[in-house]
């Protein structure tokens, strides 16, 4: 029996997910790399990242086609997240797009469904919408991203919104804003966060000296010592983006960096932590 070694973060509903799973925004756009990014996915796949991170929005449609074709064979193994836009998160749309999501996933369910960001639809509305769904089998769980404090509260006081599982959202070292309220009031509440974008846009952060710095002191590289410092905190998981199989490599070895209390001194002059409330950053 394979002996698991990937740390797991507890959803409120009581299932585990790997603290480091697999995104996939701008994969699948280019037929050219398709092989290449297959074969990305499903080394996660082996290396026990078995978290994968997806959306309506990337690409059309896309990057869902490409993850559908990763796992369709191993599906049992993952936990498949996807997303809803907004304006398409009322009664009607929601249920239409999840079936849309489905067939390009070439799978009967979505362990994870998000409204991808707070929009013009009640969100009352929404949660009654993902509800069917579950009640279905088309959806096990769902959650929100995008959200700030304000707008959990909101989804919390609606019907069934104590169902809410996970509120994924831009946080990395360059990006430390939720760190004043909405980190510590989803670890207190018990909802997973899901970092995503943990480079940064575009990679900032791995460019960063004072990272570089830390990486040399390790002999590991700046993803790993991006990866670890988000991962130092309790109940959140991450989504890094690998097109390439040495780069899924590459992120799933972070787990092994154990930072110091130096290092995250170093961090912390580079990237202060906030001294006050900041609105939610997005990417």
């Amino acid at each position: 029996m394979k002996t698991l070694s990937m740390r797991m973060v507890e959803l409120p509903a009581g299932e585990q997910l790997p603290v480091l799973g697999q995104g996939t925004w701008g994969l699948g756009e280019d037929p050219k790399r398709r092989d290449e990014e297959l074969a990305a996915l499903r080394l996660g796949l082996d290396l026990e990242m078995t978290l994968i991170d997806t959306a309506e929005m990337y690409g059309g449609g896309a990057a869902e086609r490409l993850v559908g074709d990763a796992v369709f064979d191993r599906r049992d193994e993952v936990f498949l997240v996807t997303k809803v836009l907004p304006e398409h998160a009322d009664q009607v749309g929601a249920v239409e797009a999840c079936h849309r999501s489905l067939h390009r996933l070439r799978t009967d369910h979505i362990d994870m469904y998000l409204l991808h960001w707070p929009g013009p639809v009640p969100v009352e509305e929404t949660v009654e919408a993902f509800t069917v769904l579950q009640q279905q089998g088309k959806i096990r769980f769902w959650g929100v991203s995008n959200f700030d404090t304000t707008d959990l509260l909101e989804v919390s006081a609606a019907p069934d919104g104590n169902s809410v599982q996970t509120d994924q959202v831009l946080y990395n070292l360059a990006h430390r804003g939720i760190e004043w309220d909405l980190l510590p009031a989803c670890q207190r509440s018990g909802l997973t966060v899901m970092a995503y974008a943990p480079f940064d846009h575009r990679g900032s952060v791995v460019r960063h000296p004072a990272v570089v710095a830390v990486a040399e002191r390790h002999g590991a590289t700046p993803a790993q010592v991006a990866l670890a410092w988000v991962l130092r905190q309790d109940g959140v998981t991450t989504i890094p983006k690998a097109a390439y199989p040495e780069h899924t490599a590459e992120n799933r070895a972070s787990l092994d960096l154990r930072l110091t209390t130096e290092d995250f001194a170093d961090l912390d002059r580079a990237f202060p932590p906030p001294d006050g409330p900041t609105p939610l950053e997005v990417l």
